[in-house]
């Protein structure tokens, strides 16, 4: 009998946090709205359309675009939770089948964050050395372990762009044997020497006296063009760079050093510290 050697159905997705912590957050104009619940649901539902523009999916398009389409995705990913699901945060999976535009979901429960500093760190993000805001506990104390991946990782749409399409990453985490509740993230690095992105995260540096994060650019088709140091184009990083807490730039893989300071950023647990980590 023939094996079934086909892949999975490509989707397009993106994570995000719902928190009920969220619903009182008067700090940011970005929240001021029904989909306060939800962290940064608009820029969610750009990076989709962002994606779906690029691979060309009209359904996607159709679904997701203007208002109606914010509404959209904010009543599915709402009426998806339970009345007891609502009192908690969560870690929400949200998929969408490229051909008609189907929406999926994934919801599990992620322990809760100290203060709304730790989604929205305005005006700044302490630099190196710096204690936080009294009311903001970010993990100073227990900070993430951040590894740099020992192979080089090839730049494409599929690193730009969130889809289904992640095995990059998923063979980064093994080779440093990084289960998803680790308190660890691997930074992949292009053929260039670059430092591209982390495996589930954003991450910022300090140079020359400013936060930094790896440039993006979108290229053309799927392996060739521009793409920047070829990292994701994340919500939160999104975030950071429209308020000018960290600026683009190139980060060599070989500038890092060990125990150097550094913060990391996703759609599902906002901003958090973290030190590099060299020796094994």
């Amino acid at each position: 009998m023939a094996t079934n050697t086909s892949e999975p159905p490509l989707l397009l997705f993106t994570t995000l946090r719902y928190d009920p912590l969220l619903r009182n957050d008067y700090n940011s104009p970005i929240n001021h709205s029904p989909y306060a619940p939800l962290y940064m649901l608009p820029y969610h539902r750009d990076r989709i359309l962002r994606a779906a523009t690029h691979f060309n999916y009209p359904a996607v398009i159709s679904l997701l675009s203007g208002d109606s389409g914010l509404e959209t995705l904010s009543s599915f990913i709402l009426s998806s939770l339970t009345d007891e699901q609502k009192f908690h945060p969560h870690r929400i999976r949200v998929t969408v089948s490229p051909q008609d535009g189907e929406l999926g979901i994934t919801i599990s429960p992620v322990p809760p964050v100290a203060s709304i500093w730790n989604f929205f760190p305005d005006p700044f993000l302490p630099e190196p050395g710096r204690k936080l805001p009294v009311y903001s506990k970010a993990g100073l104390d227990n900070p993430f372990e951040v590894l740099v991946d020992s192979q080089r990782t090839k730049k494409s749409a599929y690193t730009h762009f969130k889809t289904t399409k992640r095995q990059v990453y998923e063979e980064a985490r093994k080779r440093h044997g990084i289960a998803l509740t680790d308190r660890k993230e691997v930074l992949l690095v292009s053929p260039e020497g670059e430092v591209m992105e982390g495996s589930i995260a954003t991450p910022y540096f300090w140079r020359d006296g400013r936060w930094v994060t790896p440039p993006v650019r979108e290229g053309e088709g799927e392996e060739e063009g521009d793409w920047g140091s070829g990292g994701n184009e994340g919500t939160t990083r999104r975030w950071a760079l429209e308020r000018e807490i960290a600026v683009e730039q190139v980060v060599p893989a070989s500038s890092l050093f060990d125990g150097e300071e550094c913060w990391l950023s996703n759609g599902g647990r906002g901003f958090y510290f973290g030190k590099v980590k060299l020796n094994s």
